[in-house]
Formats: C-alpha cells, structure tokens, sequence
C-alpha cells in the first residue's frame, strides 16, 4: 500500500524519472492534471509520491519507481522527519536481521496489525542488542523520552552493574495518557505508593497503554492493578545507603516534576557508592528496594502510605554533573510506527534483495550525502586506520559517536561489547542501530554531554577511540573544576581537547590504548603545555601521528592522531613516536593517499610498540625521548623534531625534476596549436544533447551516491584539474556507474566549459557526485566532436542556470551542430591535439612549482649550494 502522506519535491520528482528539474517545471505547466502541491512553499512545493507516481505511470513516463528510489522518497518524505523514519526503518531491519520469521507474521496482515504488533517484538530484539526501553517517544529521535518524568525513571543510564540503557521505572512508562493526578498518591502518600493512587504507575483501569482508536490494544499493558506499589517496608523507596560523598539530594532531582518527592527516593541522578572516584565516577546504579520499579511482573504487596524520606544533605560541589544522559533508543509504540508501515514494508522489500545491513547503510549513507554541513563525518578510511592502531579489543569505547563510524571499524571479535555516548540523540540513536546491524557485538549507546554526564562511568574499557568536537569553549569548564578525571591537570577553557584526552584515559583498564582525532594547535598551544608535560612524564602519551592535508574535515588542515595508553608501570626511559605523512597528500581535493598513509603509520607504530622505540626514518619517523620535548612550549607537532626528507639527494633529486621539466616544455612547444586560419561564419543546424538522448544517438547518466568501497571514483575536481580518479564514495550495495574508453565527463557545477573523454587508464573508474556522463553510439556521434563543442564558452553559458549561489549545468540544453561523421571526425581530431597541448602545459606548471619548491627549500637547509 502507497503511503499517501509522503511528499516528494520536484528534485524528487526529477530523480524518479530520469530528467531535470526543468523537464518538471514544464510538465507543471502544460498538463493540467498534473498533481497539486501538498506542502512546501511556493519557491519550493512538495507532491505527495503515490500521485506522482501514478501519474509518471499514466503518462507513460514510468514503467515503474526503482525500489531504492521508492524507499528513499518515502524516507525523505516522512511525514515526522528522516531521523525518525530512519530510526523506524533501522528496527525494522534489526528485526528482520535477527528474527525474519516474526517480521513475516506480523507483515502479513494490514497495516494497523503490524504497527500493533511490532513494539512487543521489536522489544525482544533491542534490548538484548541495544538495551531499548519502551517508552512514549521523543518526537524525531526514535522515541526517547522528553518528558521530565522519562528523563529522571526510565531515561537514566544505569551503571557498570546494571548495564547500560537499563531503565528504572519500566512498569510506570506509557501509563493511561489523562491520568486525574501523574505519579500522585492518596492525601500526602510518597511516589508509587497507597493502592488507593488515581496516578500513573498506580492500578491501571484502561483498556490499552497508549492505545490508538483505530487499533485496539496497541502495547496493551498486562499486569495488576497496584504496579510499582509500596511493599511492606516503612520506607518506600528510601535510600539504605549512607550518606554519599559529593551527591547533594537536590542536584538532578525530581521533587519539582509534577510537585511530587523524587521519584524512586533517588537523591541524585549518577549516585553510587563515591561519586566521581574511579572506577565508579558517575555511576548511576540505582539504590531501588527489591520488588519496586525493577520486576514489573512481580504481584503487588498493598501497604500503608508512608512519607517520603531523603538522604541527609551534602554539601553542593563543582564536580556534579549538570546534564542527564538517556539512552540513545527506545522501542516506538504502535501509533508511532503507523506512518511509517508503508516505508518499513518497502525497507524490507529491499533488504530481501540486498540484506538488512546494506539497505540501512544506503538509507544512513544517502541521508548524509544529502545534509552535509549538519555532520562532521569521519572518513571510512580514516576510521579503519584508528582501529588497526588500538587493535583487537574486546570492549571499545566512542564517547563522541556520531554516525558510529569509530566502532563500526573495529574488528569484531567474540562476546565483544561496544559503548557509545554522543550529545545528539538522532545520532546516538542511528549509531546503535548501525552498529548492531553491524556486527554481533552487545552494543551499550547512550544520549548525553559525555564531559557533563558519562553514560559509563565505571567502564574499564580496552580501548577508547574518538573523533571529538573541536575548539569547544562551553565544554563543563566552571562545572567539572574538582572532577577526579583531570589525572594530569585541569584543562583551560580553550582546551576541550585535553579535556576529551584526559577522559578517554579515565576510561580505559590499565595498558589499554585510545587513539584520538585532534587539531594540530592541541601540541602546540601554550595553555596546555602543562598537561602534555605530564601525559609525557607518566608515559600516558606514546605516539602523534600527523595526517595529510584532506585526510578528515576540516580538510585544509593536517590533522593530528594521538594513540595514548593508561600506564600500568612509568617506563624508565620513555620515548615518543613522531610519524609526518604530509608528503602523502593527494594533489587535487579527491584526499591523501591511504594506503601509503596506512602502511607508513602502521609500520612505524608497530616496531615502535614491539621495541619501545624506532630507528629514524628521515621525513617519516622517529621516537624521541621525553626529555627532549620537555622544554618550555613542550611542542608535540612531528615536522618540528623530523628531519628532511632524502637530504642527501636532495640536490640529485632537482636535478631530475628539471630534467622533466625541460622534456616536458620541449613537447609543449611542439604541440603548439598552428596559427589560426579565418573562416567565415558557419550557419549549421543546431541539435542539443537532450534531444541526441532523445533519439538514441548516446546515453546519459549520472554520478552516484554510493557503491563499492574499492573502486577508484572520478570526482569533478579531477576532471577539472585533469587528473587520475582520486575520490571514494560512501560504501553502499548502490550500483556506481562506471565509466569506459570513450566516454564524455561533464562536471555540472562551478560554471566552467570543462568535458573530458576518458581513456584506457581512466575507463572502469565510478562516476563521482556533480558529473554527467555522455556514452555517444560511435556509429554516429565522435567523442572528441561532441566534448569540443560542449566546451564552448557562450554554450556553457546559454545552458547555466544562476538560481544558487552556485552555478549549476544544465548538460540536456547544450548545443552541437548536425554534421557528417567524416566531418566530426576533422573536428574531433583539432580538439584531441588541443586536449594534449593543455595536458602539457599542466604536467610543466606541476613540475615547475616542484622545482621552485625544491630550490627554495634546498637553499634555506644548506643542502644546495649558492653557486
């Protein structure tokens, strides 16, 4: 069944039928029974899918909607969001990955059957791989409580013993939705307690928890009246504990929800037996009395109101937290999952084809690729290397998560469990997901400020691997003043960074290893100059890599990689690893060269790791002692304490760059156009390159948005700077177009005249995002004719488009004449000659800025003399 609440916007549209928006905007025009706008705005209307597809279909314009495309329409166009159907969609998967038969029974009937049976199974399967809790959803982010009453029972992350995402108050959750009084009991009786309470977790009289009219007894709750009830204990819910070290009653209580005592008699969220003192810092195990909140099937025990009781006061401290940290998923109820049926039936239709994996990773991936400034992503290639330099581990930990890339890279190993914490709960929420349907690791993710609020506060992990926000100034400086993680020093306000450092080695067991992604001026800054001198003199800092330019956003910086290990024993003469991969660097904008990077890091790193120190490889590597780098600004950055690289042949090395040079200016030279010979005006038919679609004379396609992770992809900075395939795409089971001998490449972004016919060493790359390949029939259109002519500077310019602040191609609307084959051929041969003169001319500019480069650099070492 079509889900007619899903819009499609004329880009959609234009996608599902394989033309340009302009193709669109004239249909709109001049068929009145085109279908009306639903939403959007008037720049920018939205149609609902089900209307434009039956009328691409009556048309004749569609034969029929490719499934990846259905499903990602209907995903785009969710009526609640794309997080929200991506978050349904992944459960959905997650189920049908691990229990394929329920999903079969429950997808056999109608739509309201499923939506009413999938929380309960959907139940069974998250909280043993993700720990879901039911609950009524925050809107957009899978169903995790936004109420105040979530965010203090069931949103609390328990602790070390009790597993992460365990909630407290699972009975009382998705109670009667009007309740006469929430959590109040009879005259002035504490929270869930006297039987004679009209309140939540009190005895429940309606027919369904969170029934939808439409579908009776959707999550229909089955236990007794008197759920959660007082037992016969004089104190409900008091603590037994003693007082507790810094943990005030009043700090991330809940007396003011609902004007009732704290729910549960916690005194503070995070309390454990000593706050912030390893290994429980932050621990949030709960001090709950047997029977109540924890065993929501056990029979209730009726009992006499009791007045609340508390915690004797402790003095209030900075070291509290001041941020609640939730679980990152919870199981939607069945009203919430009703919208969605359409696209979870479709998700499913597609993951019979491809698997339940590669559908939510094309999903995950093709969202991203279209929202790219709302992520800070880190590459797939960077992320494998992160997880080769920690190793086999058996409990890893990302407390800045993302999209789950760190730990998605990790080398899955038996009973292995991962843990993730990230401040965005779309993201938190996406990760469990993506990392259960990964792997069969337990996977323990978590919402919340991880500085503020650690979901893990007494995890002694393996390894810890982040990607953490940079230059943060509102990171919990005046809060966490007294934390105990500040081993080695208490941050400055402009050292977020350190900040994340010191706390990924608070979490690891003792010889456990955490590499970190940092800003170069994190080794360098002086305000942290003292916190790097003590990482070095405990041995707590081993190694800092220095990546190329383009290695991960921001890509005009060479970011830093820090590999610390949690010191079981202070070495007696300590040394660093120093490694410098900047000569790896790609030459256009498609990023480094990873595999040289990753030979280069992983080589040094582990005959660094077996012998505690490294022979120095000049440019490259080296391990320093510590006492060298303990001066006044305890500079860490690699290229100041390596030595150039090749200085011996530095000047043997000039020599043959000029060399090359001087070849390559000699055949520059003769490849010189002749001078140029007046014709008069030619008056030629004129065709477009959409009307040659049209009538079968070539074919056109555009770049993808994923594909396989090992083919090299032609990007549009290489076309424009006539390059080798240099760009990757997300790893998806998405076909890539790949491209052959003869083929036109137009890049459709950035208002230049630029096509380029690949040949025999660019043919079998994939199709990168902003291009369009023309495939011309040989038998009636010559490539080299057909790129020429499309590079024609006011052709170019009658087919651009200026709606953006960018310049965008409309590559349908450019103009070529109507000539015999024999006379493209003339043509074709002049622009081939012209395409070999420019290619030489840029082979001699690189060659050129080298030997400039190498001279200047030479001169001011002392490795080339004067004369």
């Amino acid at each position: 069944m079509q889900d007619n609440a899903t819009e499609v916007t004329a880009a959609g549209i234009a996608r599902l039928a394989g033309v340009g928006r302009a193709a669109v905007s004239n249909w709109r025009r001049r068929h009145a029974d085109f279908p009306k706008p639903v939403g959007g705005t008037e720049t920018s209307p939205s149609f609902a899918l089900a209307e434009v597809e039956a009328w691409l279909r009556k048309q004749g314009k569609l034969a029929e909607v490719p499934l990846r495309e259905r499903v990602w329409q209907q995903l785009a166009g969710h009526p609640e969001g794309p997080l929200t159907a991506l978050v349904h969609t992944g459960c959905a998967l997650l189920l049908i990955h691990e229990r394929p038969t329920v999903w079969l029974d429950a997808s056999a009937g109608s739509d309201a059957r499923l939506a009413a049976m999938l929380p309960g199974a959907l139940e069974k399967v998250l909280t043993p791989r993700v720990g879901g809790v039911r609950g009524r959803g925050r809107r957009g982010v899978g169903g995790a409580s936004a109420s105040a009453s979530g965010r203090a029972g069931a949103g609390v992350v328990a602790g070390a013993g009790g597993g992460v995402n365990a909630a407290f108050g699972r009975a009382g959750v998705n109670g009667p939705s009007n309740p006469p009084a929430v959590n109040a009991g009879s005259a002035s009786t504490g929270v869930n307690s006297g039987s004679s309470a009209s309140g939540v977790n009190s005895g429940l009289s309606a027919a369904g928890v969170n029934s939808d009219p439409a579908v009776p007894g959707v999550n229909p709750e089955s236990t007794a009246p008197g759920v959660n009830s007082a037992p016969t204990a004089p104190a409900v819910n008091s603590s037994p504990t003693a007082p507790i070290v810094n943990t005030p009653p009043t700090v991330h209580t809940a007396p003011p929800v609902h004007n009732n005592p704290p729910l549960h008699g916690k005194s503070a969220v995070h309390n454990a037996s000593a706050v912030h003192n390893r290994p429980t810092v932050h621990s949030a195990v709960p001090d709950t009395p047997a029977g109540i909140a924890d065993n929501p099937s056990a029979p209730p025990t009726p009992s006499a109101p009791t007045p609340p009781q508390t915690a004797p006061a402790a003095p209030i401290t900075p070291t509290t937290p001041t941020t609640l940290s939730t679980p990152a998923l919870t199981t939607p109820t069945g009203p919430q999952l009703l919208p969605s049926v359409p696209l979870l039936r479709g998700a499913a239709e597609l993951a019979a084809e491809i698997g339940a994996r590669q559908t939510f990773e094309f999903l995950l991936g093709r969202h991203l690729d279209a929202n790219p400034r709302q992520y800070t992503l880190t590459p797939a290639e960077l992320a494998g290397l992160m997880a080769d330099l920690v190793g086999p581990a058996r409990t890893v930990l990302d407390p800045a998560c993302g999209t789950g890339a760190l730990l998605r890279a990790v080398d899955p190993r038996p009973g292995q469990e991962l843990y993730a914490q990230d401040s965005a709960p779309e993201l938190a929420a996406l990760s469990a997901l993506r990392l259960a349907l990964h792997s069969r690791a337990t996977v323990r993710a978590a919402v919340g400020d991880t500085l503020r609020a650690d979901a893990h506060p007494g995890l002694q992990a393996d390894a810890v691997l982040c990607h953490p926000p940079f230059n943060e100034r509102n990171w919990g400086h005046d809060e966490l003043a007294y934390d105990p993680r500040w081993e080695y020093g208490f941050p400055a306000r402009t050292e977020s960074e350190l900040a994340w450092v010191q706390h990924a080695l608070a979490r690891l067991t003792d010889g456990g290893t955490a590499v970190l992604l940092m800003p170069p001026a994190a080794a360098s800054r002086r305000s942290g100059r003292r916190i790097r001198a003590d990482l070095l003199r405990r041995g707590a800092l081993s190694a800092v890599v220095a990546l190329p330019v383009g290695a991960a956003p921001p890509y005009n910086i060479p970011l830093h990689l820090w590999v610390l290990r949690r010191p079981d024993r202070t070495p007696a003469a300590p040394e660093v690893l120093l490694v410098d991969t900047g000569r790896f660097a790609g030459e256009t904008r498609g990023g480094p060269d990873w595999e040289a990077v990753r030979e280069a890091v992983l080589d040094a790193w582990r005959a660094f790791a077996r012998e505690g120190r490294l022979a120095e490889r000049p440019g490259l590597a080296r391990s320093v002692p510590v006492i060298e780098l303990l001066d006044d600004d305890v500079d860490l950055a690699p290229a100041r304490h390596l030595p150039p690289a090749a200085v011996a042949d530095g000047a043997e090395q000039l020599t043959r760059v000029r060399e090359r040079l001087g070849e390559t200016l000699r055949l520059t030279a003769d490849l010189t156009p002749p001078p140029a010979d007046p014709a008069p005006a030619a008056r030629w038919t004129l065709t477009t390159v959409g009307e040659l679609a049209r009538g079968g004379a070539l074919v056109m396609r555009t770049g993808g948005n994923g594909g396989h992770a090992r083919v090299p992809v032609l990007t549009d900075h290489d076309v424009l700077a006539g390059t080798a395939p240099s760009g990757t795409l997300p790893e998806s089971e998405e076909e890539a177009v790949l491209t052959e001998p003869g083929d036109v490449v137009v890049p459709v972004l950035g208002g230049g005249a630029v096509a380029r016919v690949i040949d025999g060493a660019t043919g079998g790359a994939a199709l990168g995002r902003n291009l369009v390949l023309l495939r011309p029939d040989r038998t009636a259109l010559d490539p080299w004719f057909l790129a020429g002519f499309l590079r024609g500077t006011a052709n170019n310019r009658q087919a651009s488009s200026y709606a953006s602040t960018a310049t965008r191609l409309d590559v349908r609307r450019l103009h070529l004449p109507r000539l015999p084959l024999e006379e493209q051929r003339r043509y074709g041969a002049r622009f081939r000659a012209l395409d070999e003169f420019e290619r030489a001319l840029r082979h001699a500019s690189r060659l050129g800025e080298q030997l400039v480069r190498g001279m200047y650099d030479g001169l001011t070492d002392g490795t080339v003399a004067p004369d």
